[in-house]
């Protein structure tokens, strides 16, 4: 089987991702520090542990392992610090990427398939985002993501580095066979801090304002499922496996929920209460994030089948009552 590197294999997605590519019939093969991964999730290809930014590192993993592609998760992703610590989104995201593309184009790799963000596109709101829509992001998470997808035309250009670039905003749920699933260090993702507030792991939720300009106060997201996701990533590594050009797709449902609609759901599904707190809000979070998929439908043929609040909300629930994520 063909060896693909999987930068961030350990984290939330990139686990999800190694189990799609098994399936598809790759090997995958988990490079990760481990700095907000963890080694339990690595169950489906070998593991190097190793920083982005470490060249000699990943020279002698292209080297060992000769992978066709790679697929690009590796990344801080929390806006609030990355608004109050810009140089370390700058320096892990943007020059670990640098590397990394080096090292891809050194070891003759050229396709790479990146987990973008709709970060990038800024607050736009009451518009359904598509690929053509003007990237403005507010945030250092955000415009670290734009760097690296500039970064990556530039290498197109000069070495033919060829890519496909996934933009998505939060993604939930879990493995439905129940092997991985969400838990970060600190946790900072929605859903999984609704259940540690349902289940008495964390006093409460904290709700991050509620004076947005949207009907309930809260803001809106699109949120897709994680295998929903991770498949439209094996698509997009066959997109070049087949010779096609360098593509973006955005990867959304057209929809959106609020935070209260989502605790509304996980209370309906858990058939517990949530309790929670009302805050301030966190600086640099827009009013509503909405992403289309048309292009990605009809290019890619991909769905997202699973991405209703009753599916993602009851994969997460079903692993977070396994105990996995406390182990």
């Amino acid at each position: 089987m063909s060896n693909v590197l999987v930068t961030g294999g350990a984290g939330y997605i990139g686990s999800h991702a190694c189990k799609a590519l098994l399936a598809a019939g790759y090997t995958p093969v988990t490079y990760d520090n481990l700095c907000t991964g963890w080694q339990d999730a690595v169950k489906f290809g070998p593991f190097e542990n190793g920083a982005l930014t470490d060249r000699a590192r990943l020279d002698a993993v292209f080297a060992a392992y000769q992978p066709v592609a790679v697929m690009h998760f590796a990344a801080l992703s929390q806006v609030g610090e990355s608004m109050t610590d810009p140089g370390l989104y700058w320096h892990n995201n943007v020059a670990g990427s640098l590397s990394l593309m080096q090292a891809a184009v050194r070891a003759g790799c050229l396709d790479l398939v990146f987990s973008s963000t709709c970060a990038t596109y800024g607050d736009q709101d009451n518009v359904v985002l598509d690929e053509t829509s003007p990237q403005h992001p507010i945030n250092a998470y955000g415009a670290s993501k734009r760097a690296i997808e500039d970064m990556l035309r530039d290498f197109e250009a000069a070495h033919g580095l060829r890519h496909v670039i996934f933009r998505y905003f939060n993604v939930a749920g879990a493995d439905p066979e129940g092997e991985v699933g969400e838990f970060h260090r600190p946790e900072t993702h929605l859903i999984p801090l609704i259940l540690d507030a349902i289940d008495g792991r964390r006093a409460a939720l904290t709700l991050f304002g509620t004076d947005y300009d949207t009907p309930d106060g809260t803001c809106i997201r699109d949120y897709v499922h994680v295998w929903d996701l991770v498949e439209a990533h094996v698509l997009g590594l066959q997109w070049l496996a087949a010779g096609k050009g360098s593509r973006v797709f955005n990867l959304g449902t057209g929809s959106g929920f609020s935070v209260r609609e989502v605790i509304d759901a996980a209370a309906a599904i858990s058939q517990r209460a949530v309790p929670v707190i009302e805050g301030p809000r966190r600086p640099g979070d827009c009013t509503r994030l909405v992403s289309g998929s048309v292009r990605a439908e009809r290019e890619l043929g991909w769905r997202p089948a699973r991405s209703t609040l009753e599916r993602m909300i009851g994969d997460a629930w079903r692993w977070h009552q396994s105990g996995h994520y406390r182990k």
